[in-house]
């Protein structure tokens, strides 16, 4: 297998590129996408293990179904990048627009600026890491995974939520329905530690003993129960 790749992105339809990306991946481990132009779509699908690295700015659902590969963007994004992804990572070096990792099935999806709203929207399983702030309804309808955000949260934080768990390091301007704040344990910490670490952020260890952990009130909320235990 060949080391890396590079393709040009310039006057090149998003089919196309991601055409070549999924021709190219099985035979190098590394494919370099230069002047993306903020194309949407690039890399939907991508189901080799491969690092592709996007040289400037995407547009809407980069990543978008991937189940592999590991995407690094050294730019902005525009809305939901990591859209559906079951497997892989994908990394925004910047900011990105709204729905970050909406409707995830695993895999983690990382935003080392700030976010816009819905981050982790109808999420299963998975994790979203944001670096710095979002704006509302972080969680809505979230089923499942972890959402750890590294600055301050909107209003609407975890609206409706059914399962999963929200950390916020910083301020939380106002919590959904269904969603309540509990201490975090040390276990807790630890494994957001552990989540964060690799990716390069601006925070420690200590730090994180501010986190505040947002979960689910109930996990019935439309039939009025008001429980925690597993169903």
């Amino acid at each position: 297998m060949a080391d890396e790749l590079v393709i040009d992105c310039r006057g090149k339809e998003p089919r196309d590129i991601n055409s070549a990306l999924k021709t190219h991946a099985p035979e190098y481990d590394r494919i370099v996408l230069k002047n993306p132009d903020a194309k949407h779509y690039i890399a939907a699908g991508l189901t080799e293990k491969v690092e592709v690295i996007i040289e400037g700015s995407v547009g809407y659902f980069v990543g978008t179904m991937i189940h592999g590969p590991r995407i690094i963007v050294k730019g902005n994004a525009g809305w939901y990048p990591g859209d559906n992804v079951t497997a892989g990572e994908v990394i925004i070096e910047n900011h990105a627009g709204d729905g970050v990792g909406q409707g995830m099935y695993g895999g983690t999806v990382v935003v080392k600026g700030n976010a816009g709203s819905r981050v982790g929207q109808i999420m299963k399983n998975g994790t979203v890491i944001i670096g710095g702030d979002v704006e509302i309804m972080t969680g809505m309808y979230m089923m499942g995974g972890t959402i750890i955000v590294l600055g301050d949260a909107g209003t609407y934080t975890g609206e409706s939520m059914l399962r999963g768990e929200i950390y916020v390091l910083g301020e939380v301007e106002g919590l959904g329905k269904n969603a309540k704040t509990v201490e975090p344990t040390d276990e807790d910490i630890d494994r957001v530690w552990e989540t964060i670490s690799g990716y390069g952020l601006d925070v420690t260890r200590d730090d994180l003993r501010s986190l505040t952990k947002i979960v689910p009130e109930s996990k019935r909320p439309f039939y009025g129960g008001s429980d925690m235990e597993e169903g």
